[in-house]
């Protein structure tokens, strides 16, 4: 019998490493979802949706509201246009889009850059559509910057589309504009296509501002841009997602959803289309997720971690702890969640080859309660 075709074995760190927090008993500031309720005027717009009778099938590149309010959105942040009926699809969460976006653009035997660390997703992606990934890791001590000589000489005849995560999971970091200028330069020269993971863009810190690729006509014409409403929202066991892209790919992208999910949850779409236009509520989850990781990293100034980047976006800070002990960092996270009751994910998970790191990645998007717990337990490792 041939066996089904996998893109890679076992379980996912995430998986393993909550299911150690369960065992144990530890703080869980693994896995990355809030711990805290979700603005209570959402829970009603959703509860009012289902008794207003959106329990139906909503079409399939979503729901004609919800793709306005997101334009809309993208209007006041970007300063760009997006139009609704053809450049914007729905989808059941930002993974989902992102292997979409893979299975559209790759033939087997094409090659996409990943840069490293990179999201788990990624790699099987890329794998399962018979093509290959070409891993460039970054370097922590230049605050995990994109080296553009390396991925220059990265790409081949064979090269198709480069992936992005701007802010960055796990590292936290965020792109500048000479970053996308870069990057022009090299997918133009090599006419490349790009997929852009934006999942934590309403969560950047420090008066810092999210510059999307949607900025820069050059890239936006040959990229698949994700979004995610859960981390923004706080809400994500929701799965709700969606993608922006020039016509020509999103007509190919439909192409492939029409197979797959057709349609997306048709209460919660009619929800967040009454909520989107709420862009202060938007600030105030930037705000709130901004002051959590300041308490995380005040804290952890009385442990033995220590900061090597602060987290710039995303709700993931990394930390050092070769001031605590010499074991790999996935030795080192199991020890820690079985000794001292705090769960964390290893760095090296989030690339394609061993590395010697001695780097934790926690997830700060917790009750304040919850982090001064696990601070305390950290105190005294």
């Amino acid at each position: 019998m041939i066996l089904p075709r996998f893109p890679s074995s076992g379980d996912t760190i995430f998986t393993v490493m909550s299911g150690l927090a369960n065992q144990y008993g530890a703080i869980n500031l693994s896995q990355g979802f809030p711990d805290f309720p979700i603005d209570p005027e959402w829970e009603h717009r959703i509860a009012e949706a289902v008794r207003q009778g959106y329990n139906q099938y909503a079409p399939m590149p979503g729901m004609q509201s919800l793709r306005q309010a997101i334009a809309g959105k993208i209007s006041h942040f970007q300063q760009v246009q997006a139009d609704p009926g053809s450049e914007i699809t729905i989808t059941p969460g930002a993974t989902y889009a992102i292997y979409v976006a893979f299975t559209t653009l790759l033939q087997p035997g094409d090659e996409a850059i990943v840069l490293e660390p990179a999201y788990d997703s990624y790699i099987p992606n890329i794998r399962i559509n018979g093509a290959l990934p070409v891993c460039i890791p970054l370097d922590a001590r230049n605050g995990f910057r994109p080296d553009w000589s390396e991925i220059a000489a990265a790409i081949t005849s064979r090269t198709r589309v480069i992936i992005i995560n701007n802010p960055n999971n796990p590292t936290g970091a965020i792109w500048r504009a000479e970053d996308y200028h870069e990057l022009s330069r090299l997918v133009t020269q090599h006419d490349l296509y790009i997929i852009a993971d934006e999942v934590y863009e309403h969560l950047v810190y420090d008066k810092a501002e999210h510059i999307s690729v949607l900025r820069f006509p050059g890239l936006r014409s040959r990229s698949f841009v994700v979004f995610s409403f859960g981390k923004v929202l706080h809400s994500t066991g929701w799965k709700m997602g969606y993608i922006v892209a020039p016509p020509m790919l999103t007509k190919a992208f439909r192409q492939i959803h029409q197979y797959l999910a057709f349609s997306v949850n048709t209460p919660m779409q009619h929800a967040i289309a009454g909520y989107l236009d709420q862009y202060d509520k938007l600030e105030v989850s930037r705000t709130l997720m901004e002051q959590k990781r300041d308490l995380f990293l005040d804290g952890m100034k009385d442990t033995k971690f220590t900061c090597l980047n602060k987290a710039e976006g995303s709700y993931f800070q990394v930390m050092d702890y070769s001031a605590v002990s010499d074991l790999p960092d996935k030795e080192f996270a199991s020890w820690l969640t079985r000794e001292h009751g705090v769960a964390g994910i290893p760095v090296s998970s989030f690339y394609s080859t061993e590395q010697s790191l001695r780097l934790i990645r926690f997830c700060f998007a917790k009750k304040q309660e919850t982090l001064q717990a696990a601070i305390g337990k950290l105190k005294k490792v």
